[in-house]
């Protein structure tokens, strides 16, 4: 064809040339997508942080009013108050710890019918490499 001199090395070079600057092109959107995510991620995270703390000192005024309100209430002294909340924390506590543990105690590294088809075709693998071998 006439205005078409290059040759078929020439048009491989400039295919592998175009292709290797698409790459270049998707792993940058990719690197930009990542970085923009992280952002998301972190803000979020920060913004739970800030939950949590604001949750926590709620809880600590609450169960201030609490031991108070008890206190008040009953005509007890203010220790006294203050020890009936503690004592239930801690019953709240003891209970979550003991599920927990329960739990945990279940827990496995790694699941074992999992483990077992990984071992099948590890197996399969090597029975078919042997007899390609041979």
């Amino acid at each position: 064809m006439p205005g078409y001199d290059q040759s078929l090395a020439d048009l491989i070079r400039s295919t592998l040339h175009d292709a290797q600057d698409l790459m270049r092109g998707e792993i940058a959107l990719a690197k930009a997508e990542l970085r923009q995510e992280v952002r998301k991620v972190g803000s979020g995270a920060a913004a739970l942080a800030a939950a949590g703390v604001a949750a926590l000192a709620a809880v600590m005024f609450l169960l201030t009013a609490l031991a108070l309100g008890l206190t008040n209430a009953l005509g007890w002294p203010a220790w006294a108050g203050f020890l009936v909340v503690g004592v239930l924390l801690s019953l709240v506590g003891f209970v979550s710890l003991s599920l927990g543990r329960r739990r945990l105690r279940t827990f496995q590294a790694f699941p074992a019918e999992t483990v077992t088809t990984l071992k099948e075709n590890s197996e399969w693998i090597a029975k078919r490499l042997s007899s390609v071998r041979k």
